[in-house]
């Protein structure tokens, strides 16, 4: 037995509407002030949401607009007085309910000494995989399939908004298959079928373990930022923080961007899995760069590597709103390959 597995959660999930509200707030942030600098954590459960962190930017928004924009990301995951009405208000969340708490303050001056002239606001370690496979759109096939049931799923209405999947390959072939969808009745029929649909062929399935899954979502679990990384970066090790919470200026997303640039360009030249390994140092722009080929075991290195956060802003289009996009669906793999970073050798 060789077993490999991968999950993912849909954008109704806790943890994933936290993510998905600070993201969106950013985008009005940048849609204001491109230079805008945030770093804001989100925490929601049943109707309160808390928001922590800090923003210097010249957009200034009143705390009724934030609510606004918190309710209005809530919204637009799913979670209406429509779908309430629906699931029953024991069930599931509003977003014309939420209470929304805020502790917002200026990006410490320590921090901004290093992005003011250009260089990383933190030190990190960050890595990235791909992998050669075009089906899989360079990640693993576990984790593609895991994702890709997901979207079917959430985009089906077959059931409710905070779906999670399992995907449990032997080698190469699917063994197991686990699903979580959130259910009106304790019909799971529909639900089995579309799934094999997605993912043909003969394996065990598990529909909602325990037989019964109403209630879902910031009612039934605590959503908080940066805790499906597992999820985010999808296969190889995991570095740096949240990617999401933060503006470009912050390494834990734009180098792990970048990593996953410079992991897929090799991926596709070697024709092997590679995993980029990246170090940063807070107030340089210098950069310390692995490449680790998979097959062969070769490793190349680079401690001279100069790539600022400027750099990287103007590289990937990140002083634009794309930020809330790029969280609804994970920034790797499907779904994400008209982005820059997810360009092929022959799209450069």
């Amino acid at each position: 037995m060789n077993y490999r597995f991968s999950e993912y959660v849909s954008p109704g999930h806790p943890d994933k509407v936290a993510d998905y509200i600070s993201e969106y707030l950013l985008d009005r942030y940048l849609e204001q002030d491109p230079a805008t600098r945030y770093a804001v954590e989100v925490l929601i459960k049943g109707t309160h949401v808390t928001l922590a962190g800090e923003v210097t930017s010249k957009a200034n928004f009143s705390d009724e607009e934030i609510t606004f924009f918190v309710k209005e990301a809530v919204r637009r995951i799913g979670y209406t007085q429509a779908y309430q009405d629906k699931w029953g208000r024991v069930n599931t969340i509003s977003a014309e309910e939420l209470v929304v708490t805020k502790h917002i303050e200026q990006q410490s001056p320590e921090i901004a000494m290093g992005v003011n002239r250009d260089a990383w606001g933190d030190q990190g370690v960050f890595y990235a995989y791909a992998c050669p496979e075009e089906e899989n759109f360079g990640m693993t096939k576990e984790y593609a399939l895991a994702k890709r049931l997901n979207h079917e799923l959430f985009v089906s209405g077959l059931g409710g908004l905070d779906i999670k999947t399992e995907v449990i390959l032997d080698g190469d072939k699917v063994h197991e298959v686990i699903a979580a969808v959130p259910t009106i009745g304790d019909d799971t029929e529909p639900i089995k079928q579309l799934i094999y649909q997605v993912i043909p062929g003969e394996y065990k399935l598990v529909v909602n373990g325990t037989g019964v899954y109403h209630q879902h979502g910031p009612v039934a679990d605590t959503g908080v930022t940066g805790r499906k990384l597992a999820v985010d970066f999808g296969a190889g090790r995991i570095g740096g923080g949240c990617p999401w919470t933060k503006d470009a200026t912050k390494a834990d997303l734009s180098l792990n961007l970048y990593a996953r640039k410079l992991a897929k360009v090799a991926s596709e030249g070697a024709h092997e899995p590679v995993e980029v390994s990246i170090a940063c140092c807070i107030g340089k722009p210098d950069l310390i760069l692995t490449t680790k080929f998979l097959k062969s075991g070769e490793i190349t290195a680079s401690d001279d590597l100069k790539m600022s956060p400027r750099m990287v802003k103007e590289m990937f289009g990140l002083d634009k709103p794309v930020f809330a996009d790029m969280c609804w669906y994970g920034p790797f793999g499907e779904y994400q390959q008209d982005k820059p970073w997810e360009k092929s050798i022959n799209d450069m």
